[in-house]
Formats: structure tokens, sequence, C-alpha cells
């Protein structure tokens, strides 16, 4: 076992061609040591390298929506009337600091994601 830190990109992708080969080694080998220090390792290139912005706060709504299930009219208790609600979807509006603090209790949206500018 020969792991060394990844600082580049060709670092990177060896370090992933090695996870493939030792992908299903046992909890406790050699290799199953391997496949858990790469994985960190791997993790915390991307992490650093790859960083994925938080979506806006109206993406972030309608995407809990649809895992949901849910409408815009099931939205008028955290928001308001009906109107509000489309007029908050069709970002004509922001939401209120009361708007985000129900929105974060009923649809689990961190409260980072929905007090961005949008």
């Amino acid at each position: 076992m020969k792991i060394k830190p990844i600082r580049n990109e060709k670092d990177y992708q060896n370090a992933l061609e090695r996870l493939e080969v030792i992908f299903d080694a046992k909890k406790g080998t050699d290799n199953g040591d391997e496949l858990e220090i790469l994985a960190i390792l791997i993790d915390n290139y991307e992490n650093e390298n790859f960083r994925i912005g938080m979506p806006d706060p109206i993406s972030a709504i309608s995407f809990r929506m649809e895992q949901m299930g849910l409408k815009q009219k099931d939205l008028v208790d955290m928001i308001g009337f009906k109107s509000r609600v489309s007029e908050i979807m069709n970002r004509k509006r922001k939401l209120t600091l009361e708007m985000i603090r129900k929105l974060n209790t009923n649809l689990n949206i961190p409260t980072e994601v929905l007090i961005q500018d949008y």
C-alpha cells in the first residue's frame, strides 16, 4: 500500500483508478484500509476542487415541492395567500423571515439556502 496526497488532476485520476481496482475489498484487510484512506483523500480533493454551489431559494423550494409531490396551493399555510405564493414562486416578491422559518420547518430546506438573495 503506497498512498500519497492528491495534489493535482493526475494524482486524482490515479487515485480513482486504484479505488476502482480495490472497491470490493473487505474491511480490516490491507486493501480495505487502503480503500478507506483513498476514499477520504478523494473526498477531500473533490470538496476543495469541485465545489457545488447552493441552489437559489426558489429553485430549492420547487425541487422540494417536486420531491414531496406538493403543488403551489400547499404552500399557502407557509407563505400566505395563494397570490403571494405565486408572486414568490415567480420571483416577484422576496421571502420574509417568517416565511423562511416556516419553509425551513415544513419543507426541511436549510435556512442558509433560503436566506440567499435571488
